[in-house]
């Protein structure tokens, strides 16, 4: 899986479309970056940016942002509704897809270091990379603004964690850090009262309500020791909320922001305002999100939906957001289209790369027929593999289907599941098997007319191939834990399916065999010895493997069959 980290700068410049431009132009420059929102406020004199990359590209294309603003943005004369302090003001990165927070803290610190150091901007990291508990909080660490830091940052407490001690009078100072994705979500209510759904937002928030000495809101306030009032938590951690009135709409709201979706997903403060607004009369129609949400919070809440269905969670990543869409009610208001509004979906659809998994049947065929030497065996092979874990995981479905087998759907639904992941992780491999061949290609026709050219188109040409011959490699140790899955499957399933399972076997077997001649092919011409031998002998087990495992189960098949 990809490895996907966001970023959501913050610029001290709402009003100048050119300013605003060339720094998101800036952004554009890293070809693994995707650029997803630019959001300018010319009453706060400020402009929200959202990219998306791998943790290295991103880390680049922050850098060059910050760079570019510190150019074009003097804050001596910036004036704006906003808090500021820089000309990049802020700066957090949120874990999408693939990244621990360990890595993202990585790239906050990277990022402040070459900030600090190249730019000679002071940086302060917060949140979970702050190395001051202290200056966790953003508010505190921006207090007193621009024009407050000639004089704070001369404080032994409030020297930088990178960059210089003298505040830097053009570019001010940067805040840089990492912190959770938080989804800003409303669940609509069949009411227009506000006070109605603010008690439903009270019901649900982390911090609750005051608790009164009458139980009621006007009553006198409970105070503590400290003379504090006393509140009556609610039932979400992580979750602000507010109850609002939407004219737009004529409807009433419950408005959150989660702010760990790890902890309280998008499911679960649906749930929550569920039973709140049903305990107090009302019904939830529907719910929206606003602006952006990773696929794995729709992914989660389509798998909960079928768990309260009492049904097999083994269905694929897009009917699961088709549940979660339809069960949230998530185009009540407007249509929700996951291709603009999830994280992942977004960044294929402006990726725009050719997909061979894109392509239709009859469309992959012709393709492959044609005199194009690509897609080839590598890219049949792992479609090969995908279809025999996608018969396994059919099994699996059925028999966590099948009349009079309830006690057992749980175990179903995770092989189901498995085969899912199984059958993605393969599929993915059908590409990256094309594209391996391609950049062999590449590098072949590098040009060879110096000394220097030659070495260099060497180089790549065997670190291109040594490439080549690792994908199948891969397609034959992913394809080969689908035998765990059939295995099952034969022993267990439903024994109507077992002809299914023993064609899933064969698939597998088919895969793993033809990507193990794709291997061989690709590193006949390798220099690197030990990486040839390396490779051969993971290609022998594997296949040694595979066989003594397909024996196994088509025994099974076999024995079942000849029983029907």
């Amino acid at each position: 899986m990809q490895k996907l980290i966001e970023c959501v700068p913050n610029f001290s410049e709402g009003r100048d479309e050119s300013v605003i431009h060339q720094i998101t132009d800036a952004i554009k420059t890293i070809d693994s970056v995707s650029l997803l929102d630019v959001d300018p406020g010319a009453s706060t004199n400020r402009t929200v940016v959202t990219f998306v990359g791998p943790p290295d590209a991103a880390v680049e294309a922050a850098f060059r942002a910050i760079k570019k603003a510190a150019e074009l943005i003097d804050m001596r004369k910036q004036k704006g509704a906003h808090p500021r302090m820089g000309a990049t003001d802020v700066c957090p990165f949120i874990p999408v897809s693939n990244v621990s927070w360990e890595e993202a803290i990585d790239c906050a610190n990277h990022l402040g270091k070459r900030v600090g150091e190249e730019l000679k901007i002071p940086v302060y990291l917060y949140e979970k990379a702050a190395k001051h508990k202290s200056r966790s909080n953003l508010s505190v660490i921006r207090s007193g603004e621009y024009e407050g830091f000639f004089q704070k940052i001369k404080q032994p407490e409030w020297k930088p964690d990178f960059g210089p001690a003298v505040f830097n009078e053009k570019a001010g100072a940067t805040v840089i850090g990492v912190r959770d994705f938080l989804v800003a979500y409303n669940v609509n209510l069949n009411t227009k009262s506000v006070r109605r759904a603010t008690s439903v937002a009270f019901d649900v928030r982390e911090q609750g309500r005051v608790k009164t000495e009458d139980g009621t809101p006007s009553g006198k306030p409970v105070l503590d020791s400290n003379g504090e009032p006393v509140r009556i938590p609610g039932t979400l951690k992580h979750v602000k909320a507010i109850g609002w009135f939407v004219k737009e709409y004529g409807i009433a709201q419950v408005s959150m922001n989660l702010t760990n979706i790890e902890e309280t997903p998008l499911h679960v403060a649906f749930d929550a305002c569920v039973e709140a607004a049903s305990n107090r009369g009302l019904r939830v129609t529907g719910s929206e999100i606003v602006g952006m949400v990773p696929k794995k919070c729709l992914v989660d809440a389509g798998r909960h939906f079928l768990r309260k269905q009492r049904w097999s969670e083994g269905a694929s990543e897009e009917e699961l957001i088709d549940i979660a869409i339809r069960s949230m009610g998530l185009s009540e208001l407007k249509p929700f289209d996951p291709k603009e509004k999830v994280i992942e979906l977004k960044i294929e659809s402006t990726e725009q790369k050719p997909s061979l998994v894109k392509m239709n049947l009859r469309e992959f065929c012709n393709e492959t027929l044609s005199d194009s030497p690509a897609p080839g065996g590598g890219s049949v092979a792992a479609l090969m593999g995908a279809l025999g874990a996608s018969l396994g995981g059919m099994v699996a479905n059925l028999s966590a289907g099948k009349r009079g087998w309830d006690d057992k759907l749980e175990y179903f639904s995770d092989w189901a599941v498995k085969a899912q992941q199984l059958k993605d992780e393969l599929l993915s491999l059908v590409d990256e098997d094309t594209a391996a061949f391609n950049k062999v290609m590449d590098a072949f026709a590098l040009p060879k007319e110096s000394a220097e050219e030659k070495a260099v188109r060497s180089r790549a040409i065997e670190e291109a191939t040594k490439y080549a011959a690792e994908v199948p490699l891969k397609v034959m140790e992913t394809a080969s834990k689908s035998y765990e899955l059939l295995s099952e499957m034969a022993d267990k399933g439903n024994p109507a399916s077992i002809s299914d399972v023993g064609v899933g076997a064969l698939a597998t077997r088919a895969c793993i065999e033809g990507a193990a001649l794709n291997v061989r092919i690709n590193i006949g011409q390798l220099k690197d010895e030990k990486f040839k031998s390396a490779l051969l002998e993971k290609v022998r087990k594997t296949g040694a493997d595979s066989e003594a495992q397909l024996k196994t189960i088509i025994g099974v098949v076999e024995g079942k069959l000849s029983k029907s």
